[in-house]
């Protein structure tokens, strides 16, 4: 093997005599000009000589625009220099003209997404404007409470909300209560700036602020109020650890994973016999893939509350889940029959029926799936969810990709906050070749994206979609690509 100095030196004689070649080659010889400047790119590249790679590699690509190799090797030449874009426009060159068939090129395509979207993402959140997310999205995520007390303090009926005038946490209670959710963090601010002799619920205020902090994506504000909550000498038991529970969940957001480790020793601690100790835990380890121990924390929240609707289905999920993994046909079996029971003990709890139809769905027992739907729809008629994971479900097992649309759509109609819907409906026009359309519906969805992560996703996505529209218009490939170009 030569050395090192002996390689380069060998490399140098290389670009020697390429070099003179390019300069006796006449112009007119345009294909085996764009060969040599590509070989010369090689040779940089040997070198570590990025500018230079780039250089060579474009002269290639002006004399030759789907010179596969020399885009290639300048997308290379680009990620290593973080040049973002360019490297994406070049390696879905590479990905349009090869029809998708390059594994090594899609492998980039996708890191060069990644790293643009974080990109993409860390400058957006920094400009976001807080947006107070749907309805069914602020429904569902109290409801992952069983045992909250300020949630419970929300739907009594007891306070006279009629009489005189309302002020601070009573006020938020009444916008609550009327889904007024813009008036929530006002009012609970309010509550806090009373004096103390003034102010009966500045916990309550608190635990209800951080709340739509962390429902509108101000992760920080929230993890403050929170923190002031666990600091108070005088609050309860119960409410400490509920703020120990969205601390664990806010950090999470946050990819704080050694944080999230202390609190849930803390959780454990406080709160041994609280089902959502140990309900929002198992949450935690999912996202942790430590999926084991999360089948324990639910099998546990369950056992501590078996009337947690919520909990009881996300636990025949997991059982099922690991039941396919591991192929235990008895744990299968037992997860389908606790499927069948919970939708008789919770007949009006949509999440029962939406994992039951993805379990469904993943075995093709299509019209069974589809029968769910019909019924969940019935339930909860303002879900923008259910209608798209319908309109996926008939992709899936009918091809009907109008009436899916058509489904997706409607569930906008209902919801133009579901983030989900324009994100799925995005994905599918994307598979039509209607990418103005997607790249439309991902910046929805962008807008109504409340954490960098998610952000980063969605901005992959859009990012994908306007440089196949850009390429495919500039090399004249993919004419299914360009519905819509004017």
């Amino acid at each position: 093997m030569p050395s090192s100095a002996s390689l380069k030196w060998q490399i140098a004689l290389g670009l020697g005599a390429v070099g003179a070649a390019i300069d006796t080659i006449p112009e007119e010889f345009k294909t085996d000009l764009a060969t040599y400047y590509q070989n010369r790119a090689a040779a940089y590249e040997q070198l570590k000589k990025w500018s230079s790679v780039i250089t060579d590699c474009t002269k290639a690509i002006e004399l030759n625009n789907r010179y596969e190799k020399a885009l290639y090797r300048r997308a290379k030449a680009e990620e290593m220099t973080k040049d973002w874009v360019n490297a994406l426009d070049d390696v879905t060159s590479v990905c349009l003209l090869q029809n998708f068939g390059n594994q090594s090129a899609l492998l980039m395509a996708d890191r060069v997404l990644k790293e643009l979207g974080k990109k993409n993402a860390a400058e957006a959140i920094k400009n976001r404007k807080p947006v107070i997310p749907s309805k069914n999205f602020i429904k569902t995520y109290f409801s992952s409470f069983s045992e909250d007390p300020v949630y419970k303090k929300l739907r009594e009926t007891t306070e006279p909300l009629g009489l005189g005038e309302l002020k601070g946490f009573l006020k938020a209670k009444l916008a609550f209560a009327t889904e007024k959710y813009e008036e929530v963090i006002p009012a609970c601010t309010e509550e806090l700036n009373l004096s103390e002799s003034e102010s009966s619920y500045k916990i309550e205020a608190f635990s209800l602020r951080a709340s739509f902090y962390f429902l509108t994506g101000q992760f920080k504000e929230a993890l403050e109020d929170l923190t002031a909550i666990i600091e108070k000498e005088d609050a309860d038991l119960l409410t400490k650890v509920n703020a120990l529970i969205k601390d664990l969940q806010y950090i999470c957001r946050l990819k704080s994973c050694q944080n999230a480790s202390t609190i849930s020793i803390v959780l454990m601690e406080l709160g041994p016999n609280i089902s959502d100790v140990f309900h929002h835990r198992c949450q935690v380890k999912l996202l942790m893939e430590k999926t084991e121990e999360a089948r324990s924390d639910f099998k546990k929240a369950v056992e501590l509350n078996p009337n947690f609707s919520v909990a009881v289905v996300q636990k025949c999920y997991s059982d099922y889940r690991h039941a396919m993994a591991s192929q235990d046909v008895t744990l299968l079996m037992q997860s389908m029959h606790d499927f069948r029971k919970a939708i008789d003990r919770f007949p009006n709890c949509p999440e029962t029926y939406i994992l039951f139809k993805q379990v469904k769905t993943e075995r093709q027992e299509f019209q069974e799936a589809e029968e769910l739907y019909q019924q969940v729809m019935k339930i909860d008629p303002n879900n923008a969810s259910i209608f798209v994971h319908r309109g996926l479900l008939l992709l899936q097992w009918k091809g009907e990709i109008e009436k899916a649309v058509e489904l997706m759509k409607e569930g906008i109609k209902i919801d133009d906050k579901s983030e989900f819907a324009y994100e799925t409906l995005g994905t599918v026009e994307v598979q039509r070749g209607n990418l103005l359309l997607a790249i439309e519906l991902f910046n929805k969805a962008i807008a109504l994206a409340r954490s960098e992560m998610e952000m980063v996703h969605l901005f992959s996505l859009r990012d994908a979609a306007a440089s196949q529209l850009k390429i495919a218009s500039k090399l004249g490939v993919g004419p299914h690509l360009l519905k819509g170009v004017s």
